[in-house]
């Protein structure tokens, strides 16, 4: 499972870096970046949360 972050919607909530520090984080210019290339099969819910609790709906998931 791969994560997309669509830079045009998020606001850099951060909602998605509570649920899966691993998988994401806010860069010096506080924006969202995807830090694992492939979803660690352990972090897959986790990431399924974000996606789904992201107020911009800027997460999809990709295979």
């Amino acid at each position: 499972m791969r994560v997309v972050v669509d830079k045009n919607l998020c606001e850099a909530n951060a909602l998605c870096v509570e649920n899966a520090p691993d998988v994401f984080a806010l860069d010096t210019n506080e924006e969202l970046e995807v830090t694992a290339g492939q979803v660690p099969h352990d972090a897959e819910d986790r990431v399924r949360t974000s996606i789904a609790q992201c107020p911009r709906a800027a997460l999809s998931e990709r295979e």
